[in-house]
């Protein structure tokens, strides 16, 4: 019984952890990810309004552990690609919508910026394969003066 216990507990110590991993999780080959607003070119002006549309599969919590459902990351004038190995960064360039929210009003800087959306498991990792939106540029005019 001893040799059992140790020869399983060799091997847990031996494995990687989790962490050690991407999380990999798969994605239907036929899940889209696209804009509903803005559409690309699109000119805006203040604040405007971003819908997120999925197609195949769910719109969950950050989080929820669901087979074929995961949540939003809308990504502003990123250059980068996201590396399927880590979690989807937070930051001012990598927005999370971990209520499951699928819009949002965003407010940028005059002038021309890129969005792309990118879905994200339970835990903030991209699928495999990656679900992700084309990229859309918008320009982002000056508010009108006194509005």
């Amino acid at each position: 019984m001893k040799i059992i216990f140790c020869a399983a507990l060799a091997a847990a110590i031996a494995l990687p952890s989790g962490g050690a991993y991407a999380q990999g999780k798969t994605a239907p080959k036929d899940a889209k990810l696209y804009f509903i607003s803005p559409r690309d070119g699109q000119k805006v002006r203040g604040a405007f309004w971003v819908r997120f549309g999925l197609r195949n599969m769910g719109v969950t919590h950050a989080g929820d552990d669901y087979q074929n459902a995961g949540h939003h990351h809308l990504l502003v004038d990123v250059n980068d690609p996201i590396d399927p190995k880590e979690p989807i960064p937070q930051d001012k360039s990598h927005l999370h919508f971990g209520a499951g929210q699928t819009e949002t009003q965003l407010e940028l800087a005059p002038g021309t910026h890129t969005l792309q959306l990118v879905l994200g498991d339970a835990k903030h990792y991209p699928f495999e394969p990656p679900i992700v939106s084309e990229k859309i540029t918008i320009r982002v005019r000056q508010p009108v003066a006194g509005k």
